[in-house]
Order: C-alpha cells, then sequence, then structure tokens
C-alpha cells in the first residue's frame, strides 16, 4: 500500500499554479490508440471469460543454475506460485516445489549446486520466511518460529554465504545475518538500533550500507564499518534529497548510490569510500529505478523508468560502455539475469497484449533469442485485446497529467462505450504500460480504461511526487476526477457512464470519489481499500517501524493535530454521502489494510440503501495471489459493472 522512499523513484511534473485548465475535451483530437484512430469503425472482438485471462501463466524470477544448462522461476501453473525448473535449451517447466496453500517466490540457485532459496508467507500475512530446498528435495526453513518476518538479501560475491534480515529480536527493526552455505550457521553482520533499514554488504564483510528515512522522499544513506563500529552519514544534505544505496562495487572501493540532489529525477552516482568523491555514471532525462552489478562484476545492469516503461541498459563496468540487448518485436525487456560466467543472459519480455515471457541468449554469436515460455493462454486471439497508450491530460490547476488509455476495439463515435478510471496503490506507486489482465478482461468487454497517474505518483519527478503530501483525498482526487474529460475527449466514450475502480491506496480514492466528490463517478469498486486513516496509520505493521515518521511526514500524524485533516478526509466518516452501487473486496489475511476497514464501509453504504456487494477471501492478505481468487474476484467485477454501468440509463 505504502511507497518505501529508499525504493521508491522521485518523479517530474512542472509545479502547479493558480490557472485555470487548459485542457478542453472537444479540442482535443480523437486519441490513437493500439494503432488506429479512435474515429474509425468498430471492430467485433470474441468476449473472453475471466478464467480464460487467468490461465495465463504468470512467470518471475529468473536463476541460471550453477553449471547454466537450466533456470530456476516462480510461476502459478498450477493457480498457487510454486518453483519450476527450465531447461535452457527449452522445454517443459518441471515443479520442484508443491505448495498448494502458500505462494512460493524463488530467491536463486546456490552458486555452487542446486539448492535453491526461496521464501513464503503464511496466507498473504506478510511473514514471509527463508527456506533452502535441499538437494533430495526437502525443504528447510532457515527462520524458524512464529510471528517475525524474514527477508533474503542476496549472495554475497564469493559465493560462501548469503543475507538474511529479520526483525525476529525487535519487531520494529530489521537486523542483518550472514548465513553459510555450508552448514547455515548464522553470524550477525548488524544489529539494528532502530530507524535503518540495512542494504547491500562489502564483499569484504567490512561494510553494511543502511537507508534512514527523513520522511517518504527525503532519505540518507548511512555507512556502518564493523571494523571500528562507526556509522556515518554519506549523504548529509539540506532540503529535500531522496537518496538510496545501491551495490558495493565488485573490487569493494566504492558503493553505487540513487540521489535525485539537484535534479528532478533519480541518477546514479560512484561514491569511493576512502576519499568520499562522487562521480556520477548516469543522468538520464528520467528516474533510473535500479542498478545491479552481473556474477563476475564485469557488466552493470541499470533499469531506467522511461514515461511508465522500463528501459533496460546493460554497460561494460568499469567503462559504462553500452552492450547491445537482444530484442523481442512489440515487446519491452523488463529484467535480467546473468549465468554463472556472464556469457548468457536470462530476460523477460511483455508488452500491453503479452504476459510476461521467459527468454535466454548469448550476448554474443546467436541470431536470436530463444523464448522458453509461453504465457498467454492460447484460447486468447492477442488480436482480441488493445495495447496500451500513454495519455497526458491538464488537470483543475494546469498541472499536466499522466496515464495509460486502453480504448476497445469496438469503441467509435457512434458506439460510445462506458469507461473505468482505474487509480493505482501506493498512494506513491504508477501504472505502468504492460500486461494487466484485469484491464484487459474489462477492455475485451467492452468497456474503455484509463490508467491514471494523478499527482503523488511516481516516476514523473520529485516536484510531482510530493504533490500530494497531506493533500491526500483532495489535490490528487480532483486529478482523478478530471480525468473523466480525458475521456469525454476521446469522442467514443459514454461521459454519462464512467465508474471507478482501485486497490489499496486505489480503492481508498474511489472511497474517497465515492464520498467526498458522491456524483463524480457513476459506480466505485474498492478493492482493499482504506476506509478510515486514523485506524490505519495507528495499525501499521510492526516491521515498518523504521518508516512510520516518513509516512506521517507525508500522510498525517493522528494522533496529532493532522487527525481532524485525516477524519475529514476518511471515508466512513462521510459515508452517509454514498449514492452510487458499490463492490468491494477484501483479503482477510490483510496486515497493511485490516478487513474491518471494509466491513464497515459496507455497512455504512448499506444503510444508505444503495447497492453494496461484499466479497472476502479467507486465504488471501494484501492483493490476491491464487488464481481461483481472482477468477471469482475480478469476474464480480465484471459482473457488477455490467449490471450497474454498463446498462445504466440515466444518472
Amino acid at each position: 500500500m505504502f511507497r518505501l522512499a529508499h525504493l521508491a523513484v522521485a518523479c517530474l511534473v512542472v509545479a502547479a499554479g493558480s490557472v485555470a485548465p487548459r485542457y478542453v475535451a472537444a479540442q482535443q483530437p480523437p486519441v490513437s490508440v493500439a494503432g488506429r484512430d479512435s474515429s474509425a469503425a468498430p471492430r467485433a472482438v470474441r468476449r473472453y471469460a475471466p478464467e480464460d485471462f487467468f490461465k495465463t501463466v504468470a512467470y518471475a524470477g529468473a536463476s541460471f543454475s550453477p553449471d547454466g544448462s537450466k533456470l530456476l522461476v516462480s510461476s502459478n501453473a498450477t493457480g498457487v506460485y510454486n518453483a519450476y525448473v527450465i531447461p535452457a535449451v527449452g522445454g517443459e517447466p518441471r515443479a520442484l516445489t508443491s505448495s498448494s496453500t502458500d505462494a512460493v517466490r524463488v530467491a536463486g540457485y546456490f552458486p555452487r549446486d542446486e539448492r535453491f532459496v526461496f521464501t513464503k508467507d503464511q496466507g498473504g500475512n506478510e511473514l514471509t520466511h527463508v527456506y533452502v530446498r535441499e538437494r533430495d528435495g526437502t525443504e528447510r526453513d532457515l527462520t524458524p518460529g512464529d510471528g517475525f518476518k524474514a527477508e533474503f538479501g542476496g549472495f554475497l560475491r564469493d559465493g560462501r554465504s548469503f543475507l538474511v534480515s529479520t526483525n525476529q529480536r525487535d519487531r520494529q527493526s530489521f537486523d542483518l545475518f550472514e548465513v553459510s552455505t555450508d552448514g547455515y550457521a548464522r553470524t550477525p553482520l548488524y544489529q539494528n538500533p532502530g530507524g535503518y533499514f540495512p542494504g547491500p554488504v562489502s564483499s569484504d564483510r567490512r561494510y553494511v550500507a543502511l537507508t534512514k528515512l527523513r520522511t517518504t522522499n527525503d532519505a540518507d544513506v548511512w555507512l556502518h564499518d564493523r571494523q571500528t563500529g562507526t556509522t556515518t552519514n554519506l549523504t548529509e544534505h539540506t532540503g529535500v534529497v531522496n537518496n538510496a544505496p545501491v551495490e558495493f562495487t565488485p573490487d569493494g572501493a566504492a558503493l553505487l548510490l540513487l540521489t535525485d540532489a539537484g535534479h528532478e529525477f533519480t541518477y546514479l552516482v560512484r561514491h569511493d569510500l576512502a576519499t568520499g568523491q562522487r562521480t556520477t555514471l548516469l543522468k538520464p532525462d528520467w528516474d533510473v529505478a535500479f542498478a545491479e552489478f552481473s556474477e563476475t562484476g564485469r557488466y552493470l545492469v541499470v533499469g531506467i523508468n522511461a514515461d511508465a516503461r522500463t528501459e533496460l541498459r546493460v554497460l561494460e563496468w568499469p567503462g559504462m560502455q553500452r552492450v547491445a540487448l537482444p530484442t523481442v518485436p512489440d515487446a519491452d525487456v523488463t529484467s535480467v539475469a546473468f549465468s554463472r560466467d556472464d556469457a548468457r543472459i536470462a530476460f523477460y519480455a511483455t508488452a500491453s497484449r503479452a504476459p510476461r515471457d521467459l527468454f535466454v541468449t548469448a550476448l554474443a554469436g546467436e541470431a536470436a533469442p530463444r523464448r522458453l515460455t509461453r504465457s498467454l493462454n492460447p484460447a486468447i486471439a492477442p488480436a482480441d485485446l488493445v495495447d496500451g497508450k500513454v495519455a497526458r491530460f491538464r488537470s483543475y490547476d494546469g498541472v499536466e497529467v499522466p496515464g495509460i488509455l486502453y480504448l476497445p476495439h469496438e469503441a467509435s463515435p457512434t458506439n460510445r462505450v462506458p469507461a473505468v478510471v482505474m487509480v493505482h496503490g501506493g498512494p506513491g506507486g504508477q501504472a505502468r504500460v504492460g500486461w494487466n489482465p484485469l484491464v484487459q478482461l474489462l477492455v475485451n468487454h467492452g468497456y474503455a480504461v484509463y490508467d491514471v497517474n494523478n499527482r503523488g505518483s511516481s516516476g514523473y519527478g520529485k516536484t510531482f511526487y510530493a504533490m500530494d503530501d497531506k493533500r491526500h483525498g483532495e489535490a490528487d482526487l480532483g486529478d482523478v476526477v478530471e480525468s473523466r474529460r480525458l475521456l469525454a475527449g476521446t469522442g467514443v466514450v459514454d461521459s454519462t457512464r464512467i465508474g471507478i475502480a482501485g486497490g489499496s491506496y486505489g480503492g481508498y480514492m474511489v472511497l474517497a470519489a465515492l464520498t467526498l466528490r458522491p456524483t463524480a463517478f457513476n459506480v466505485g469498486v474498492d478493492i482493499f481499500g482504506v476506509s478510515n486513516w486514523l485506524r490505519t496509520l495507528k495499525s501499521i505493521p510492526p516491521w515498518w517501524g523504521a518508516q512510520r515518521e516518513a509516512l506521517y511526514a507525508e500522510l498525517g500524524d493522528p494522533t496529532g493535530a493532522d487527525s481532524v485533516r485525516l477524519r475529514r478526509i476518511s471515508p466512513l466518516f462521510n459515508a452517509e454521502r454514498i449514492q452510487r452501487p458499490l463492490l468491494v473486496l477484501q483479503g482477510a489475511n490483510d496486515p497493511r489494510v485490516l478487513q474491518v476497514e471494509s466491513d464497515e464501509i459496507v455497512a455504512a453504504a448499506r444503510r444508505n440503501g444503495v447497492p453494496v456487494e461484499y466479497i472476502v477471501f479467507p486465504d488471501e492478505g494484501h492483493g490476491f495471489a491464487k488464481r481461483d481468487n481472482q477468477v471469482k474476484g475480478y469476474g464480480a467485477i465484471v459482473t457488477f459493472l455490467d449490471q450497474h454501468l454498463k446498462r445504466r440509463t440515466s444518472m
């Protein structure tokens, strides 16, 4: 739900001024989507059932075996995520785990044998543990116990050990441990006094990089020296600057950092540990979202968040010469994994009409990448799906707001379709171009979708990112409401039939729209959204202790003067204003947005006599991981919209 400042990327836009909106829908040309003009004649497509979209297989993670002959991935082929192995020369995936309840997320093969690390929680409660699958197929919990969270931090470069962090000692702080690959002996590396997030560790184990938040867009990088016992701030600054550690260089001489100091976007710098000298390595016109070294340290992989798409660059280290990446027609490469010798890479490619598929190739010498997976359900014709296109509008105060627009093939000026404004989570998340099964399901069933990046979203500069601070449910909600004009301006959307949907913070925005702007949308679909900010901010999970004050600085302190505003923007205290049909989906094990948030808003809305539907999933948390639940939940969304939006004839 909430953004972590040390992981989130700062963003852009021109600061808002006191000017009249410059966007006028009637003056906009028809929006071109999927290679066609929206004024073109409609084209009929086959309608697919919700289960058709969720028979599409999801893959995640990619780790080469030590000999490079196979790749370890996570897949939901059975309906629940498990670990699978895929031959690098191609072939059917083979299951290595058989969980029928909890999602298995692979972390990677051991460097010298085919044991592998994975994580899983219990029913979506986010209390992950770190496991090893042994060579004989048995599974071992390396972090046994109850009521705490453990996270995998990666293998150290020499391959003799890996990192695990856990809040077992103090539920509000994560301590860092080194775990031996031979016998799993655990050695403490850093005991957290509170307020820090442990990060990368130098190859010689001397240094631990730490993040300390001031606010959700202002953070410092600290360096803990295990030899001297000192902890030093590497990024002392005035004003608002976001800093985050990336990785220590292979020679251990420097630490790579992300920073937005003096710039709207985050860029990559090298900080010399001996001298403190800082050198800018890469400063594009968008945020550098991440960077990591390959297995040998010969290459540096950098991801750039370029207008809601991931632009990947592979650079030779230390010269920073760019290496040509393989291409896949009509798709974006979104992640890269190297073999142990750096001779080959595996990567995922995706597009609006194509789920993530795994490819493998040599960096040189192969004519074309070898495709290892075919994720899309073969019953679905890609031509029946649509491409998303970045579309912008001027909001109520002149601020330019971006988003991703999807128009059904059958939409035309003579066949205007209903629409849904989709709001992402965060509040600092970002709607991105790529495969989204819910969006494609809705568009396939005749709904236009605008996936809006209202102010406060990541990816567009730190000014835009901070525009919603302590203005939630007001400044950002204004953008969401104003996006209706973009939809009307396409010329193919029925402006009298527009609904709103969203999950997490996006679910809050749905409820805020139905209570604070009660006639702006015709229906609302709330997926585990906040209804009472006072309770939610007080019930932050304990493992978020290090960022509690940063969240309060952005959203407001529920125990102080901000409580008045938080109550004012909380849908629960305005529920008597709900007059539009409402669908609510909720996971019973959600630790971020407690089930009571949905229980109470549903009860309050029902007292108004409006149509309200409510589905609780007993085995899910903050997000629905199981295929059967996805089919049920997202199928219910289509049924609800068909009844209350598509067939609606008057306001």
